[in-house]
């Protein structure tokens, strides 16, 4: 079954999530061939593995405190704060506290890894035919 995600003009809420984000999970919110947004829930001190996408990404921290590891260093996001990483760049996220995140992916035929690589989180199932 797909998952719904919103459509051209419709109006998504981004906003925190204050008490509930203890019980949120992470979501897809918008997906095209062209560009998905994840509203990504992490428990505090819950690591994301390292991973890359093959175009360049955004992290927004919606809520909470989480860091970005990077070859080049650590960034640590609080509320408001946005960081763009280069396409390829290995990350990864750990949560400081309960957090959320909105991340907008750039996709290529709705894949935002080219179907593999060392590293690479593919949103589509191999599996599946359509590979969707």
């Amino acid at each position: 079954m797909a998952l719904p995600h919103a459509q051209p003009l419709d109006i998504v809420n981004v906003a925190p999530l204050g008490a509930a984000l203890g019980n949120a999970v992470s979501t897809s919110l918008i997906k095209t061939g062209r560009l998905q947004l994840l509203h990504m829930v992490l428990r505090a001190h819950q690591d994301q593995p390292e991973h890359r996408v093959d175009d360049e990404c955004t992290v927004h921290c919606l809520e909470g405190e989480v860091e970005v590891v990077t070859g080049g260093g650590v960034r640590q996001l609080r509320p408001g704060n946005l960081l763009l990483l280069p396409g390829g760049e290995k990350h990864s996220l750990r949560a400081r506290t309960d957090c959320a995140v909105l991340v907008t992916l750039l996709l290529d035929r709705g894949d935002a890894g080219h179907g593999g690589g060392n590293g690479t989180r593919s949103l589509r199932d191999p599996k599946s035919p359509d590979g969707a």
